[in-house]
């Protein structure tokens, strides 16, 4: 009785220590460094008491995930490690996607400073050689030009603004500005100005330069500002999918796979590759489902970066816009006795203005102040000329879009492969070249269950985790909306039109997950318009309106118009 007495008293003394030692784990914080280090006490003389006193293990009590055989663990610990494998799994997938993350937020940053700069400097250029050429009567209009301006940052920081019409309306009034200048001999009401305006596309008086502009700038800016749109898309994705909330089940896994082998006594023993990459797979199964869009959404980006290294180069905008405006002042100039000709003829001779007006010479005051530019009449800054200026940082600019080209790339099939990349840190496995010695979940031997597909349908059968195949993240699905709204605007973008989204604010906002998505949460279609649509002439709208619904044959539509004609007669 002795010595039956002494072995348990032994028993009952390690188990206490051990106990004492794993009550500590609620004071451990994760060291990112080493990932199984957590805390100064950590495994204290767990993990010596295991080696040494294996054989005095027993089954203390019945636990809910190890292997049911001897163990030092109890259930206090097994819940404590449960939460501890929950921790250091949320924390080393947002390890391993810091790359992702701040490839986003870093070139998000970069590009928009850069086309700002841009937008900032042009302006400043585009003043100071103004007023240099035009003197006092290019101050007195200024606000044109810097409410043209005014609407391209609005448009870039994502402003409701049509370019085209806003492009047409800058031109009917510089028209409307230089037709009272080449005039000042009469007086012109704003109704008549109005009808000015409306001789714009008509009369082209400042020759083809604003057709020209329009195609230039409306390309370039629908792709940077598309670009840049993208950039935000993808960082809040990205940033939204790296903080993962594990199921039940997946904690469950991953305590079985990082922390049984500890109550088994096997504390060097890492998990098996192969068995690492079943619990990932199962525990990530809705991140891999984001891959195919997010695939999609990376090679638009592409296209549009290539956009704007090429044919959409924000530089051949506005660099020269200075000059092109000029030029067209000029054309204007040249042809102002037949523009004003053809304007009285349509709009009516306009009332002479006061005589202290009249009585100035209209070729001198006009030539005297409008004279042709001269670019290298550019003023100069202590920083070089604004020339310069503008083309160090395009080439700055161009520099960061190459860079950016080359991290999207490494960005593809982030989401299939991040189990993979996961399971291939040391801190986690014991890698694939060891099929032996390492953790299945039940012994030290080789792991024989296959290897689980990618995405949710695919871990019906996985043998690690529980998962419901027929309940989609709902959360995922959300960003899986917004990244295929964010690829449909790209390819507009990469095709010069531009494309307003109906109800698509809240695409990438809400939380939660596993609720479930049935076709009306999770639509797969979203309806759009883009600004190129022509206008349609109000008579025509109904006609046309009827000819497009379905199932109307033109017999039927021809009835119905003789019909209404016939009740018109009878009236």
């Amino acid at each position: 009785m002795g010595h039956l007495a002494r072995y348990f008293s032994r028993q009952f003394e390690y188990k206490q220590k051990a106990s004492n030692c794993f009550s500590n784990l609620k004071y451990a914080s994760v060291n990112v460094e080493g990932f199984f280090s957590v805390g100064e006490h950590f495994w204290c003389e767990a993990v010596l008491l295991l080696e040494v006193s294996k054989q005095l293990c027993k089954v203390w009590e019945h636990l809910r995930i190890c292997p049911q055989e001897y163990t030092c663990c109890t259930s206090e610990m097994e819940d404590k490690l449960s939460q501890q494998s929950k921790l250091e799994f949320e924390n080393l997938v947002e390890e391993t996607s810091h790359f992702v993350r701040t490839t986003f937020v870093s070139r998000h940053k970069k590009f928009d400073e850069f086309f700002r700069e841009l937008l900032e400097n042009a302006e400043r250029s585009l003043n100071d050689m103004f007023v240099r050429t035009y003197g006092m009567l290019y101050m007195q209009n200024s606000e044109v030009f810097q409410d043209l301006f005014a609407e391209l940052k609005r448009y870039y920081t994502g402003g409701n603004v049509n370019l085209e019409e806003m492009l047409n309306d800058f031109w009917a009034r510089l028209l409307e500005r230089m037709f009272q200048l080449i005039n000042p001999q009469y007086h012109f009401s704003e109704d008549y100005l109005e009808c000015v305006s409306k001789y714009t596309d008509q009369l082209k008086p400042f020759g083809d330069v604003p057709r020209k502009l329009k195609v230039q700038v409306t390309r370039a800016f629908i792709a940077a500002r598309t670009f840049v749109q993208g950039l935000t898309v993808g960082r809040e994705v990205a940033n939204r999918v790296s903080k993962v909330s594990p199921t039940p089940g997946c904690i469950r896994a991953l305590m079985k796979m990082l922390y049984c082998p500890y109550c088994r006594g096997l504390p060097t023993v890492k998990p098996c590759n192969n068995y690492c990459l079943n619990v990932m797979k199962g525990c990530l199964a809705n991140q891999a489902d984001l891959d195919t869009e997010w695939n999609l959404f990376i090679d638009a980006m592409l296209l549009v970066a290539e956009r704007l290294e090429g044919p959409f180069n924000i530089e051949t905008v506005m660099d020269p816009i200075d000059v092109k405006i000029s030029e067209a002042i000029m054309n204007m100039q040249e042809n102002s006795m037949q523009v004003s000709a053809k304007v009285f003829q349509g709009c009516g001779q306009p009332k002479p203005a006061p005589a202290l007006r009249s009585s100035r010479s209209v070729p001198e005051n006009f030539n005297t102040r409008f004279r042709p530019y001269n670019p290298e009449e550019r003023p100069t800054t202590a920083a070089g000329t604004s020339l310069d200026r503008l083309r160090t940082i395009w080439r700055t600019m161009q520099h960061g879009v190459t860079d950016i080209k080359e991290k999207l790339k490494l960005s593809k099939k982030f989401w299939s492969t991040l189990p993979y990349t996961m399971c291939k840190d040391e801190r986690v496995t014991a890698g694939p070249s060891v099929e032996e010695d390492c953790w299945n979940g039940h012994t030290k031997a080789r792991y024989l269950p296959e290897i689980m597909n990618d995405g949710l349908t695919n871990q019906i059968n996985n043998p690690e985790v529980d998962v419901d195949i027929t309940r989609p993240d709902t959360f995922i699905r959300q960003q899986i909306m917004a990244l295929r709204v964010m690829t449909n605007k790209l390819k507009n973008a990469y095709n010069g039109n531009d494309v307003n989204f109906q109800d698509t604010s809240d695409e990438t906002s809400g939380s939660g997950s596993g609720s479930g998505c049935t076709d009306d949460i999770c639509p797969t279609e979203f309806d759009f318009v883009t600004t190129e649509a022509p206008p349609v002439d109000s008579d025509r709208r109904e006609v046309e309106a009827a000819a497009t619904l379905p199932g109307w044959s033109l017999k039927t539509l021809l009835l119905i118009f003789l019909s209404l004609v016939l009740q018109r007669q009878w009236r």
